[in-house]
């Protein structure tokens, strides 16, 4: 397995500090060993768990397995994860859920590909071991969401849906959380393709739950909360495909129903459905009032993406983690 290389810094030689962010929600029967496969994997890194109002101990529990303890009183991994960016510091991220079901002494090899590379990210994309580790409904909406996320920003990643993930400091410290929910993973996947971000994955094992760990996924509910975020992105990243399409919509049925009132006119010289051709009018302002929308609000979004952009640069890439912001 590679080594992490060490650089000069001014004043020696100098390791990146990795911090393991560890999301947890009643995960008793789980958390414990989720710490110490990371302790194992990465005995020099700080391993914190964020706990998001458990009732089962788990807190207690992953304080005494030698992990950093914080407690995030609003619910939803969303907030977490903004709690988690936001409050750690340090050169490497390691994010994973606290329920053991994915490959700690994958992390290695993780960060080892990051610095070799440069990368802001690096995908733990899921193998599984056992058929009960991903359920076929969890596997068919993962696939369903990728293939949608390629046709709306060009590309996408394997598994856009993995919880593990290793990410730079310049990309934690430029992101803005604003998912509350599990569909935090959608939104840090788009954030890496609109800034077109040097990232990679990794094949990664993926086991089964603990037995006594209860698993907080509801397929449907968040397959749904999932594919809203990504119509929302798709809406505020790319305005003027998204108002464009509508523009054209409303365009084309305005034409349809105008059809039969222009022949007539033609023939006759009169319009006799009058309501008809209020309503193509009324449909036609609504078209170009969409169309210019978009228009505005591409100009709006390029000028948000480049702050966005600007923002990221202010940090240090990846491999420069001996040296200061």
């Amino acid at each position: 397995m590679k080594e992490f290389p060490a650089v000069a810094n001014g004043e020696g030689m100098a390791t990146p500090h990795i911090a393991v962010i560890l999301p947890c929600y009643n995960e008793a029967g789980a958390i414990v060993q989720t710490v110490q496969d990371f302790r194992r994997a990465l005995p020099h890194a700080d391993i914190y768990v964020f706990d998001n109002n458990s009732t089962d101990g788990s807190r207690e529990l992953a304080a005494g397995a030698g992990a950093i303890v914080r407690r995030v009183t609003q619910q939803g991994k969303g907030h977490v994860v903004r709690r988690m960016f936001a409050d750690v510091d340090a050169d490497i991220y390691i994010m994973a859920d606290g329920d053991a079901t994915y490959e700690a002494a994958a992390a290695p090899a993780m960060v080892a590909a990051m610095l070799e590379d440069n990368l802001d990210m690096v995908v733990g994309c899921r193998r599984d071991q056992v058929e009960a580790a991903y359920r076929r409904g969890h596997r068919f909406g993962n696939w369903a969401l990728t293939s949608l996320l390629k046709q709306l920003f060009g590309r996408s990643f394997t598994d856009i849906l993995s919880g593990y993930r290793v990410f730079s400091r310049r990309f934690v410290k430029s992101f803005p959380v604003l998912s509350a929910g599990f569909e935090i993973e959608t939104e840090i996947s788009v954030h890496a393709l609109e800034l077109a971000m040097p990232v990679s994955e990794v094949l990664t094992a993926y086991g089964a739950r603990p037995e006594g760990s209860v698993s907080k996924l509801s397929t449907y509910r968040d397959g749904w909360r999932i594919l809203r975020t990504i119509i929302t992105l798709y809406r505020i990243e790319r305005p003027i495909l998204f108002f464009g399409i509508i523009a054209a919509l409303l365009a084309a049925l305005a034409l349809g129903l105008a059809a039969p009132l222009i022949l007539t006119y033609l023939q006759t010289g009169l319009v006799p459905r009058v309501p008809t051709a209020i309503l193509v009018t009324g449909l036609m302002i609504l078209a170009t009032l969409s169309g210019m929308c978009g228009l505005i609000l591409d100009t709006v979004v390029r000028g948000r993406r480049e702050v966005r952009r600007l923002a990221y640069l202010a940090f240090r890439a990846p491999s420069d983690y001996g040296l200061k912001d």
